[in-house]
């Protein structure tokens, strides 16, 4: 282990920037099988470390209950044993991924010895911070070293234990490889989240993981490009040619399956024709799982709920709350989907596949569903290993972003004397463009 391998808890964050910094291009360059063999490294010390890594969440989680935080935070900072076993595994999964870098995406000769690449490359520091997620801390980690790149993380104050216990374990995996552990580092204190959005000298790229208000503030207060979503508004519209049966499953599943999450629904859009046969159903099911309903007032005319407001159709509940609406047309739904949604993702429950392609090309969203939970906006279940993060924004990376978002790619022409005035003036020669 070498001297910028230790204590680097212990450095003020530009010096400790700076180290990562200097260990990423070490790792962009090693084969993917050096790479591979590190994340099976951390996945094992993961596992020798999980007891140590159980306690520390405990800790954190009596805390968070203690100070009263709220059950949304709650589900998102508990890591009992089977979701962390299920992060390791995803660790092997990504190990398992194919090599995101050094892919020739273009192989051009533009002129007889003279030809062009484009070949992916990592993007170089990552700087992720994020709320009460201690998984966050394993996917972003193995991500980052799958595709060659560096990574600062900073954990919320719920999970400071949880992180610590997490990046320690992860260091000792990667010191028994080739590979620099400070490539990963941690940060702990409130003060270091407003500093690492200020070190576009050293970071490439903020992914924040969090509240609509945290998101809002970290893309507020960085010249650093951001890749996130502020809002996880996502609806389930149940169509006129829904199967009933079909359509209740899918929306307990959207609401119950994992109410804090970003993917979650929390607006249902029900068809006029189909609203009383489907509510009268769908309803006493939803309850059954201690959610709270609210309508609006053809919904009220069928149900005795609470009565939704304006600002229920743009609020994220991230709980078992969820608001319904009553439209009259498949247009109805997505006009209401494209005002309110958060272009995340959003499903239709039909049978008529004319209804469904409408819906799939006209809402405005990462993801659009037919017949099946928004619970599936997930990288792991995407194949993806893992994800670091979820966009909605139009440019890509879209959705959930796994290995693919953290790559560019660098064009390298290689030639033998070749002079760009050549190619110009009345007697240019022309170039060949063959690609190969």
């Amino acid at each position: 282990m070498t001297a910028s391998q230790v204590h680097t808890e212990d450095l003020p964050l530009v010096a400790l920037a700076q180290q990562t910094r200097n260990a990423a291009p070490h790792l962009a360059v090693q084969p993917a099988e050096v790479r591979n063999r590190a994340l099976v490294a951390i996945a094992e010390s993961l596992t020798a470390n999980a007891p140590e890594i159980l306690a520390a969440n405990a800790a954190d989680c009596a805390t968070a209950e203690a100070e009263g935080t709220s059950s949304a935070l709650y589900a998102r900072l508990k890591l009992d044993e089977a979701k962390l076993e299920g992060a390791i595994a995803g660790v092997r999964d990504v190990a398992n991924l194919a090599d995101p870098v050094g892919a020739v995406q273009i192989h051009r000769e533009l002129d007889t010895g003279l030809v062009m690449k484009r070949i992916t490359c990592p993007l170089g520091v990552l700087g992720v911070i994020f709320e009460a997620r201690p998984d966050a801390v394993m996917q972003i980690s193995s991500l980052a070293i799958k595709s060659g790149n560096g990574v600062i993380l900073k954990g919320g104050k719920e999970a400071v234990r949880s992180c610590a216990a997490l990046v320690k374990a992860i260091h000792q995996g990667l010191s028994e490889t080739e590979i620099d552990p400070s490539v990963v580092q941690l940060l702990t204190t409130r003060e270091e989240t407003l500093a690492l959005l200020k070190l576009d000298q050293y970071v490439d790229l903020i992914i924040p993981r969090g509240s609509n208000s945290f998101v809002r503030f970290v893309q507020d207060n960085t010249r650093i490009p951001v890749l996130g979503h502020a809002d996880g508004i996502c609806h389930l519209y149940v169509d006129r040619a829904a199967d009933i049966a079909k359509a209740v499953k899918v929306a307990i599943d959207s609401k119950t399956q994992y109410p804090a999450a970003c993917n979650a629904i929390e607006t249902l859009l029900v068809h006029r024709a189909i609203a009383s046969e489907f509510l009268l159903e769908a309803a006493p099911a939803l309850q059954a799982k201690n959610v709270e309903l609210r309508g609006d007032n053809g919904t009220r005319d069928i149900l005795n709920i609470a009565p939704a407001t304006e600002i229920d159709w743009s609020t994220e509940y991230s709980d078992l709350i969820l608001a319904i609406k009553i439209v009259d047309s498949l247009e109805d739904a997505i006009a209401h989907i494209n005002i309110y949604g958060s272009r995340h993702t959003e499903a239709i429950m039909t049978e008529d596949s004319t209804s469904a392609q409408i819906f799939l090309a006209q809402v405005d969203a990462a993801g659009v569903y037919h017949n099946c939970s928004t619970r599936f906006a997930d990288g792991f279940r995407y194949g993806f290993g893992a994800e670091v993060g979820i966009s909605t924004q139009k440019m890509p990376p879209r959705g959930p972003v796994g290995l693919e978002g953290l790559v560019t790619y660098k064009y390298t022409i290689v030639g033998d004397g070749h002079i760009a005035v050549t190619y110009t003036g009345t007697t240019a020669k022309p170039f060949t463009h063959r690609n190969l």
